[in-house]
């Protein structure tokens, strides 16, 4: 089997919409895929119209939260959730709180640019996103449509990377309180992408202690922006803390150049996955 737990369709920063997203799924020969938009379920209900035959849909979600470290600034951590029940009152909650905050962070970022005469529209942005999640990508998006960069990729490197004096930081969710919420709504919490230094400042073993004390279940390992060392490190962090080991491409469409299914997951780790969520189910045949 061939096991991608980490996606992003049109609804939050991908570019396809979840049926297209999971036709180039069924295309690079998966057998399950997780759908994971940034801080929103509203792409479920279209995955699970669109699935083809013979193909898994794990519905997950992808946290903005942060690390509170003592004696430094916060750490910005993705937290994956899957398998669970979107109905949940206070995780219903707190995602509303995080698009809200998305909104006006991408509003704030493209009135600075505007001041400084580059041709955005935060109207037109908005309208571009279909109703989905605004992040960053899509501000990206139109730049390059706009000229003034060639890529998404310069334009992250140019104007909207963190030490950019447009940058506007969003208030996240204490991972802590992010882990409760996914448990507390039956799904499994999995730290995303934990390693990738090459993204900026990341936590030490001592946060992914405390964040397994508070409930976390697995570690996404096996991810395209951690090098071989870190996913060895990461392996033996999962093993000695017992938790659950994921691999996933982190797809985005055309917004990254990873390909799907770039990065998988054991079939025997994505069964205590399966075993461990109880707020929703895969959707299959």
């Amino acid at each position: 089997m061939r096991i991608d737990l980490h996606t992003h369709s049109s609804v939050s920063d991908g570019t396809e919409n979840p049926a297209e997203l999971l036709t180039t799924a069924r295309n690079a020969g998966l057998d399950v895929v997780a759908l994971t938009d940034h801080d929103t379920t509203a792409g479920w209900a279209l995955a699970e119209a669109a699935r083809p035959a013979g193909l898994t849909v794990v519905p997950g979600m992808e946290l903005s939260c942060r690390w509170f470290p003592d004696d430094q600034p916060p750490i910005s951590v993705h937290l994956l959730a899957y398998l669970f029940d979107p109905t949940h009152p206070s995780f219903a909650a707190e995602r509303g709180r995080l698009r809200d905050e998305r909104l006006q962070r991408g509003e704030r970022i493209v009135t600075a640019l505007a001041a400084d005469g580059y041709p955005v529209v935060w109207e037109e942005i908005v309208e571009r996103s279909e109703g989905g999640v605004v992040g960053r990508p899509h501000l990206a998006r139109a730049l390059v449509e706009a000229g003034v960069v060639e890529s998404v990729d310069e334009a992250f490197a140019t104007l909207l990377h963190h030490r950019s004096p447009y940058y506007v930081a969003k208030v996240d969710t204490d991972v802590r309180e992010g882990i409760a919420l996914v448990r507390a709504a039956g799904g499994v919490p999995v730290f995303a992408h934990g390693l990738a230094t090459k993204r900026g400042r990341v936590v030490g073993d001592d946060a992914i202690a405390a964040m397994a004390q508070a409930g976390l279940l697995g570690l996404e390992v096996d991810h395209p922006d951690h090098a071989p060392h870190e996913r060895a490190h990461l392996r033996g962090v999962a093993a000695e803390m017992g938790l659950i080991v994921t691999g996933s491409s982190d797809y985005h469409g055309t917004n990254k150049q990873t390909p799907i299914g770039a990065c998988t997951t054991d079939p025997a780790q994505f069964e205590a996955l399966l075993d461990a969520g109880i707020g929703s189910a895969p959707f299959r045949d």
